[in-house]
């Protein structure tokens, strides 16, 4: 029953992160060191954006790791969420960007930095 309630936990403090970073990125790493290549794709990307984002390592926390894949039921890293709206996984976030719909989503929004 423990682990019921810290999973419950854990799924408020995901939303929670979520609604209070304009952009996030769930990934393996940080962004000076990504432990994945599909991590570093998307780092990547967000910098040639010129966006401001926050970033979670799941590898530092294992609650997290599975806590995010249950929370989107996605179950690969990265993830990228955008102004609480879940964009997906690296395929997904490269597509996006290939196709100039993550910009335009990123210009909608106003986050390019200032």
């Amino acid at each position: 029953m423990k682990f019921k309630i810290l999973e419950e936990d854990y799924q408020k403090k995901i939303a929670q992160d979520i609604q209070e970073n304009d952009v996030l990125l769930y990934m393996k790493g940080t962004p000076y060191a990504p432990q994945c290549g599909f991590s570093a794709k998307c780092v990547n990307i967000l910098d040639q954006l010129d966006v401001n984002y926050e970033t979670r390592d799941v590898l530092s926390d294992p609650e997290l790791r599975q806590g995010i894949k249950d929370f989107s039921n996605w179950l690969t890293i990265p993830q990228l969420y955008v102004k609480g709206e879940f964009i997906g996984g690296c395929d997904i976030v490269i597509e996006s960007f290939e196709s100039g719909e993550l910009n335009d989503i990123i210009h909608d929004k106003q986050l390019i930095k200032n």
